[in-house]
């Protein structure tokens, strides 16, 4: 009896296991983060700035960082801390900033939170899977860019 026991211990655990792996999201791969930039892209144009943007995935790891022509070199790094940011803290740079501007300077002092709009988590449930993080413009239109290049994972994780 006791083999049994261990046994059916064992199939439940891989039937856990096999559902686990049907609920996880959609991984970033280079292909989305390049979508995902152009979108961003696209939008940074409309709105007459020159952007870098950052895509990474879940851990914070840089997939893919794009400069567009006269973006000032200061938006690089820039657009990697909003995009890390987002990861770390599972919500927008932009809220980040509006705790800020309401008076609650305790965000001044979180290690790596950057209070400026334009880093956007890629969230699907409770998980964050990665971040679009844009700098060039000013704080609304970087917020837009990241938001519109977001939103191309969110339609192909659907």
């Amino acid at each position: 009896m006791k083999k049994f026991s261990l046994t059916l211990a064992a199939v439940i655990g891989l039937g856990s296991a096999v559902a686990a792996q049907a609920a996880e999201p959609a991984q970033i791969n280079l292909s989305l983060a390049r979508q995902m930039a152009a979108a961003a892209e696209a939008q940074a144009t409309a709105d007459h700035a020159n952007d870098v943007v950052t895509v990474m995935d879940a851990g914070g790891n840089i997939i893919l960082v794009e400069r567009m022509a006269n973006a000032q070199l200061a938006s690089i790094e820039l657009s990697i801390k909003k995009a890390h940011s987002a990861v770390f803290y599972k919500r927008p740079t932009r809220s980040l900033e509006q705790d800020v501007a309401h008076g609650l300077n305790n965000v001044l002092g979180l290690p790596g939170a950057l209070p400026a709009g334009g880093g956007v988590p890629l969230i699907v449930g409770d998980t964050v899977i990665g971040a679009v993080g844009v700098s060039g413009g000013n704080n609304i239109q970087d917020n837009h860019a990241a938001e519109v290049g977001a939103a191309v994972y969110t339609k192909q994780a659907h």
